[in-house]
């Protein structure tokens, strides 16, 4: 079974940055496009960013575009999200999931996820 750990959440101030990182275990990133989430209390779960398998392709959430990159480094098996300039709004347990797709970017059919990481921006 396909197993995804997130790190880099953590308690951070508004402006600040963080680096969250997914990496996998059990199975190779290369060939899977890879999809940050999050979710909010009393929220409902909303797309971050996607990359594609060999990181080619990049999309991004408006609330986000211009703060947040997305990266990959298929080596290390690892997808890395880089926040800047973070918002309290951007409070959020962070996710990513997997979907076997080589070549193009799916915007939805993520079916293998992580446990999540908390992000919280406060002062």
């Amino acid at each position: 079974q396909l197993k995804l750990v997130e790190s880099g959440g953590g308690l951070v101030q508004p402006g600040g940055s963080l680096r969250l990182s997914c990496a996998a275990s059990r199975f190779t990133l290369d060939g899977y496009a890879i999809g940050w989430f999050r979710q909010a209390p009393g929220k409902e779960r909303e797309a971050v960013s996607y990359i594609s398998s060999g990181g080619a392709f990049k999309d991004y959430a408006d609330s986000v575009r211009g703060r947040f990159t997305i990266s990959r480094d298929n080596a290390k098996n690892t997808v890395f999200l880089q926040m800047n300039s973070l918002k309290p709004e951007d409070t959020a347990v962070y996710y990513c999931a997997a979907q076997a797709a080589r070549g193009y970017l799916p915007l939805t059919g993520y079916n293998q996820w992580g446990q999540g990481t908390q992000v919280t921006v406060s002062s």
